[in-house]
C-alpha cells in the first residue's frame, strides 16, 4: 500500500520511486495496478453520488455549515 500511495501521492518515474524505496520498477507498476483495481471493484459500494434534488440540497446545506463552522474556529 505504501508503494501506490507514494505513487499515486507523488506521481513520477516508477522506476525513481522504486529506487526509494527499494523495490524494481515491475514491482511499483504491479502494486499500483493492483491496488487501483482493488479500489475500482469496490468504488459502487464506497462511492455515492447525490442523484435527487433533496439529496443534493442536504449536501450543499452540510457543505457550508462545514465551511461556517472552519471558519468560526479561525
Amino acid at each position: 500500500m505504501k508503494i501506490c500511495l507514494r505513487c499515486l501521492g507523488d506521481p513520477g518515474y516508477q522506476q525513481g520511486i522504486g529506487q526509494k524505496l527499494g523495490v524494481s520498477q515491475a514491482t511499483v507498476s504491479r502494486t499500483v495496478d493492483r491496488a487501483v483495481n482493488s479500489i475500482f471493484a469496490q468504488s459502487n459500494e464506497w462511492i455515492k453520488f447525490k442523484t435527487t434534488n433533496h439529496e443534493l440540497m442536504e449536501a450543499k446545506l452540510c457543505g457550508r455549515a462545514c465551511i461556517n463552522f472552519r471558519q468560526q474556529l479561525v
